[in-house]
């Protein structure tokens, strides 16, 4: 891959990785009700989930998406009724970690890297990744090489979003600004469906 597009594909990595999306906005939720430590492994789990799709996507499993239209709409309907499922449940929180009669806990490392199997916008990025930025002539090295580029932007960007988070906690501490923050997190989360729907 020439340099100059592997800079292109850096960019691409960045942007979509920092834009708005699932993933971010429950960083930036994780980050105000639990704090940056609490939300490490959640932000470590979105990398090295992607970063597993990504070579899932790469080496073959887009091609069986697009072979089997079926298994890719069931795909849709799981990520979308989960991320419903999480935006209810970031909707619903009521109050921040530590405090009293607080039973939630911020989202796993495993539970993160999942996720990413069945984010609509994580497989847009992915496919999209492969599909420009792959050479036929060296499939390896370059699915390597684009998995590399996100993998070097990831940490940073999805950093950058639960710092957001952690920023906001001292306004958000006052339990009616946390009650609409969590709700309009969760219903940012809901609509970030819109593109998967279309």
């Amino acid at each position: 891959m020439q340099y100059d597009v592997f800079m292109a594909l850096l960019v691409f990595a960045f942007v979509t990785s920092i834009t708005p999306g699932p993933n971010n906005f429950m960083l930036m939720a994780s980050g105000v009700n639990f704090g940056f430590v609490r939300t490490i492994p959640h932000m470590l789990g979105i990398g090295a989930g992607f970063l597993s799709l990504l070579l899932g996507v790469g080496f073959g499993l887009g091609a069986v998406l697009t072979a089997y239209p079926a298994l890719h709409v069931g795909l849709k309907i799981a990520g979308g009724a989960y991320l419903l499922y999480l935006a209810w449940r970031i909707g619903s929180s009521r109050s921040m970690s530590g405090g009293e009669g607080s039973s939630s806990q911020p989202m796993s490392f495993m539970a993160a890297a999942a996720f990413q199997w069945v984010n609509p916008k994580a497989w847009v990025m992915a496919v999209t990744a492969m599909a420009i930025y792959t050479n036929p002539a060296a499939p390896f090295l370059s699915v390597i090489l684009v998995s590399v580029a996100f993998a070097l932007v990831n940490l940073p960007s999805v950093s950058t979003w639960a710092g957001f988070g952690v920023a906001l906690r001292g306004f958000l501490s006052d339990p009616v600004r946390l009650k609409w923050f969590n709700i309009a997190m969760g219903l940012a989360l809901a609509v970030s469906l819109w593109p998967m729907l279309r």
